[in-house]
């Protein structure tokens, strides 16, 4: 475990194993600590970055709200902090993260050998959405109240259990640590009310000519419980993502969300074969 300062704030961060690296980041209000399951097969062959953003797992109180542009570049600073800034790397998102992990192969098409999206967030049309103001005032408000009842410490670890009902979860004292503060909480409030900013965000760079890296390897990664995936509208709207970015498609069932987790060999695989 490492300690990286980044814009003031402490960030904690994880590096495993030794080869080719990649940096894993993980879905609203989640921990880095979700994709341990991967990171025991992945370090086998790769050198596997993954770190807690600001306010979530165990990293410093957040000192602005995310932006898209903010959270890619994250990324990069992460990896410069840690002497990885001339090595080309595979960015792998699951959930909210994916829009980040895309950002940043956009963004930075020179540093990007590889992008696998992990039951990525997908929003079709995305539009600006107001208040923004309005409603990071609302997210910080309630973050405070629900603190003040100790909500996070009674329903966040239970919270997180039921999400990952499907598959082994961390013990109860470091859930406790990792989704019962109200400093998680906050981050996650917060990552909540801006997560139609950052998809509009990420329209306006699919729309603006900041295209992925030409003969860098896209995989999407879709999750459904369904015997009969065909059936399953998310599992179309994955598809619909892969054709966009012309990425190799593969859905994993039965499989929840949590699919580092619930299918790790098959999300390992999928990386490893991105770079």
């Amino acid at each position: 475990m490492r300690r990286v300062d980044i814009g003031g704030v402490p960030h904690h961060v994880r590096v495993s194993g030794g080869g080719p690296v990649c940096v894993l980041s993980a879905g609203l209000g989640l921990a880095c600590r979700e994709w341990d399951p991967v990171v025991a097969l992945l370090a086998r062959s790769r050198t596997v970055v993954r770190f807690d953003r600001p306010g979530l797992g165990r990293s410093g109180p957040a000192r602005r709200a995310p932006t898209l542009v903010g959270e890619a570049e994250r990324i990069g600073r992460v990896l410069d902090a840690l002497g990885f800034g001339g090595e080309a790397v595979t960015v792998v998102g699951h959930s909210l993260a994916g829009l980040h992990a895309e950002a940043f192969a956009r963004l930075c098409p020179g540093r990007t050998a590889g992008l696998v999206l992990v039951d990525s967030s997908v929003e079709e049309g995305a539009r600006g959405v107001p208040l923004r103001g309005v409603r990071l005032a609302f997210a910080r408000g309630a973050g405070v109240a629900l603190g003040a009842l100790g909500v996070p410490r009674a329903v966040g670890p239970l919270a997180r259990r039921l999400a990952g009902a499907r598959s082994a979860t961390p013990p109860a004292r470091e859930l406790c640590a990792l989704y019962g503060s109200r400093r998680v909480w906050g981050a996650a409030l917060t990552e909540y009310v801006t997560y139609g900013d950052m998809a509009h965000e990420l329209a306006l760079l699919r729309r603006g000519g900041a295209p992925l890296p030409g003969g860098a390897p896209v995989t999407v990664l879709a999750a459904t419980p369904r015997p009969t995936p065909a059936h399953d509208p998310w599992t179309h709207r994955q598809q619909s993502l892969a054709t966009a970015l012309g990425a190799d498609f593969r859905v994993l069932t039965p499989a929840g969300h949590l699919l580092m987790r619930d299918r790790p060999h098959e999300v390992t695989e999928a990386i490893l074969k991105a770079h």
